[in-house]
């Protein structure tokens, strides 16, 4: 790859990082305002109630998820190769595949997920009826969802996310919208909040599938059959099944267990946790968003020497990048939450906090999956990781069956499993394309964040040990952190090439300025 190439690459790179960014801090300035109105309309119980009734149809995702990822990798590889013509031909494969699916996810949602939730979920008597209107309007929209995913990826495999960032105003303004609503109309306001959510996700899958039907010709559907693709696709999608199904039990599975042992007020606390950690996760996500169609078209161009320096320095910004925007929820948590929330249920501090720390340790691996899929070669895999994260909801059960130790313990499993999973991601993809991956990995990304980490952990300590309640003490402390966090990452954080990386671009910056 000559340097005029990396370099575009690289500029492509930032500018759509940039538009996430913005797309992001849209969202996320949307959600901790939603979820404050939100939880104090509906109350403790009934938010819980629409996170867990919502999440057993999530508990079908990984049907949908599964194809998510095939697509967005097989049209990345396409557009890679430059094959047009055979892009095309993939996308209508997707899309009929996506029919069955529809088809597979409503019967067993209206079977097996209706039994479950009638049957099995811990409800309150007086809320089973308004629970099934959630339910079934949850499935009407996690088909829409499921369905705008085609148009999703190819809109990712071109690399046009400034539509991302035009979709969320549109979207955000429609929330804002089911707030406003949800307080002025006389109606249960369960039931109202799921019918609403159902209304703007129309909207937006239809707006997603009209921008790529004008803009992309290839996403125009053309019947098309090929008995050789869709066992391609399939077998892709079969192995990534099972590594699906592990998060589901991660996620989900964790969900139902804490309903059936300590109730919804508990689910509550750690839907909370997890909308904090999702807004904070998806500065990584967006990141990760712009590089992953690079990491797919490097392998398709037989560039695996950049594929893997890609990898390993998206790894270490990734962490750097959470950690320095997940810092002051880390050492304030108590402080920010009660001027974020009037009021918020039992756990949900450590919740949040457990919850960070594991992201932290995700955000290491979230490269490392990208690069398996890039590949294709994902059976080992995801048969040997997938199974390691199977075995944190038996756990998790039998600890809470045959142990006194309270609802946080179940997220220290979660945690001690994400380590476990990183060091087998790094072995196996070492195996895999038959470079020393382990080696590069520790000094690369593990000594420089070890060697930043550990200043900022004992900084935090300091600042904990002196605090004082008030909050001009937390903004002195904050800046102080942050300014010290920077530092560190400039003289610890980065290697030299980065660093006159920097210096050129604020040369450059700087000369555009005057």
């Amino acid at each position: 790859m000559s340097q005029t190439d990396s370099l575009s690459n690289n500029k492509r790179i930032a500018k759509n990082t940039l538009l996430l960014y913005f797309r992001m801090i849209i969202i996320m300035g949307v959600q901790l305002y939603t979820v404050r109105v939100i939880l104090n309309t509906l109350g403790s119980s009934d938010y819980g109630l629409y996170n867990v009734v919502g999440g057993v149809v999530t508990m079908f995702a990984f049907l949908s998820s599964t194809m998510a990822t095939a697509s967005q990798r097989y049209f990345a590889y396409e557009i890679g190769k430059g094959n047009k013509d055979q892009l095309q031909k993939t996308f209508s494969m997707t899309l009929l595949i996506y029919c069955m699916i529809g088809v597979i996810i409503l019967l067993l949602a209206e079977t097996i997920g209706l039994w479950f939730l009638n049957n099995k979920m811990t409800i309150p008597p007086d809320r089973i009826a308004a629970a099934n209107w959630v339910y079934q309007f949850a499935i009407l929209s996690f088909i829409l969802t499921m369905f705008q995913v085609p148009y999703n990826a190819m809109v990712i495999a071109h690399e046009r996310m400034n539509i991302f960032a035009y979709v969320s105003i549109l979207e955000v303004s429609m929330k804002l919208l089911i707030v406003y609503l949800l307080i002025i109309l006389p109606h249960d306001k369960l039931i109202t909040y799921a019918i609403l959510g159902f209304i703007v996700t129309f909207i937006i899958t239809s707006t997603y599938k009209i921008y790529c039907l004008r803009n992309f010709t290839e996403s125009h559907f053309k019947y098309y059959w090929s008995k050789p693709l869709f066992k391609e696709i399939t077998s892709y999608s079969g192995w990534n099944l099972f590594g699906a199904m592990a998060s589901l039990m991660n996620n989900q599975g964790i969900n139902i267990i804490l309903n059936i042992f300590f109730g919804p007020i508990v689910n509550a606390a750690r839907a909370i946790a997890f909308q904090v950690n999702t807004s904070l996760n998806q500065f990584v996500q967006n990141f990760l968003t712009s590089t992953r169609p690079q990491i797919t078209k490097y392998y398709a161009q037989g560039q695996v020497l950049s594929m893997v320096n890609m990898t390993l320095s998206v790894a270490k910004y990734s962490f750097f990048l959470l950690l320095l925007i997940s810092l002051p929820l880390l050492v304030f948590t108590k402080d920010i939450f009660d001027l974020w929330l009037s009021s918020y249920p039992q756990y949900t501090i450590l919740f949040t906090r457990i919850i960070i720390i594991t992201t932290l340790v995700d955000s290491l691996s979230y490269p490392l999956m990208a690069t398996f899929q890039a590949t294709g070669r994902v059976k080992k895999y995801q048969i040997i990781v997938g199974g390691i994260i199977l075995f944190n909801v038996p756990i998790s059960y039998l600890v809470f069956k045959y142990t006194t130790l309270d609802a946080s313990a179940c997220l220290w499993i979660v945690f001690s499993v994400s380590l476990i999973c990183l060091l087998v991601r790094l072995i196996l993809l070492q195996q895999l394309l038959n470079m020393a991956i382990v080696k590069l990995f520790f000094l690369r990304v593990i000594i420089p964040i070890i060697s930043v980490g550990s200043i900022m952990l004992l900084a935090s300590y300091m600042v904990k040990t002196y605090y004082i309640s008030s909050y001009s003490y937390i903004l002195i402390s904050l800046s102080i952190l942050m300014a010290v966090y920077i530092a560190l990452l400039y003289c610890i954080g980065l290697s030299a090439e980065e660093k006159s990386f920097l210096k050129k671009a604020f040369e450059k910056l700087k000369n555009k300025v005057k």
